[in-house]
């Protein structure tokens, strides 16, 4: 049985989720193995009224699984090729979720932007709608190790958004991490211990 966070951890608002991933450990089983990796990076999308989130458009096929219950993955396609993880967060009805950007193999090796991380961990949209308290995708608990900071900036690839969300400093991620993206320079950042 995986030692899965439990619901509570993502039915609270986008950008505690967002923090609090950082540090965690992003879990698939695929066949007798389960891939992990550590979580560096994230990007908060909230609402209807946030010109960057695709909620912005209201509910629709692809969107309802934002619109929660918390806790469960909303995988969808861009480009035509790179999957991407998002986390469902805050209360049932309000779409909001955080992207996993970025993340650390256990085993050594970075996993720099959104497509590279699923592609690596096997995610793709037969995982939209996981449960991410079940069996087969999950998160553990994790942390950040003494003297990791956390730094924040705007999101990535958001021009299209406008003023005010292309400038929310909604991108998590820890600084100095080999598996973060290579974007936009930090606006602040806060040390760990």
């Amino acid at each position: 049985m995986p030692d899965a966070l439990p619901r509570d951890f993502y039915a609270r608002p986008t950008l505690t989720v967002a923090r609090a991933l950082l540090g965690t450990v992003l879990c698939h089983r695929r066949g007798g193995d389960v891939l992990r990796a550590r979580i560096v990076e994230v990007e908060a999308y909230i609402g209807e009224r946030d010109g960057a989130c695709h909620a912005r458009a209201g509910r629709t096929g692809r969107t309802a699984v934002m619109y929660g219950p918390p806790g469960h993955a909303y995988v969808y396609l861009v480009y035509g090729m790179h999957e991407m993880l998002n986390v469902v967060t805050e209360t049932e009805g309000r779409p909001a979720a955080v992207l996993v950007r970025g993340a650390e193999r256990l085993a050594g090796g970075a996993l720099p932007g959104p497509g590279r991380l699923t592609r690596a961990l096997g995610i793709d949209r037969a995982l939209d709608a996981a449960d991410l308290c079940g069996q087969r995708l999950w998160i553990e608990a994790g942390g950040l190790a003494r003297g990791e900071r956390i730094a924040r900036s705007p999101r990535i690839g958001i021009d299209y958004a406008g003023a005010p969300w292309v400038d929310k400093p909604w991108r998590l991620f820890v600084e100095g991490s080999a598996g973060g993206s290579r974007a936009p320079r930090a606006t602040g950042t806060r040390p760990r211990g």
